[in-house]
């Protein structure tokens, strides 16, 4: 009788591996979809530019590298202008880079100021009371 009962015993066993596998084997590939619409390219761009918005600190810095490099580049073309001198060229050059770097290393202050002077010129005007 012992015998009858380990084989019941082994096919439910048999039964409740299957079972397992097969619910392990669908995990996998909803995985494996996901994993792989993960990295279309469309995907990944989306992702990346969701993280740079949601990034306060990414943000702070791409500003403040593109206002460096804006301020650079209109310094040398005011000295330059479009002058095919050599000297004014390289001196233009030169301008351009320091003025990237002055203002890549005085981001924060410059930021604050012009804040400041964003508020001054755009504060409402109290209207003085009538009695």
């Amino acid at each position: 009788m012992e015998k009858i009962d380990y084989v019941a015993r082994l096919k439910n066993d048999i039964q409740i591996l299957e079972e397992e596998q097969s619910v392990k084997a669908k995990q996998l590939k909803d995985q494996l979809f996901l994993t792989y619409e993960s990295f279309k390219p469309a995907k990944i761009l989306q992702s990346t530019l969701k993280d740079l918005v949601t990034s306060p600190q990414m943000l702070d810095n791409i500003i403040d590298t593109t206002l460096s490099i804006a301020t650079g580049y209109i310094s040398k073309r005011i000295v330059v202008g479009a002058s095919s001198n050599i000297i004014r060229r390289v001196l233009g050059t030169i301008i351009q880079v320091g003025a990237s770097k002055f203002i890549s290393k005085h981001s924060d202050a410059i930021r604050s100021f012009g804040l400041m002077a964003f508020q001054q010129v755009f504060k409402k005007k109290e209207k003085p009371e009538k009695n």
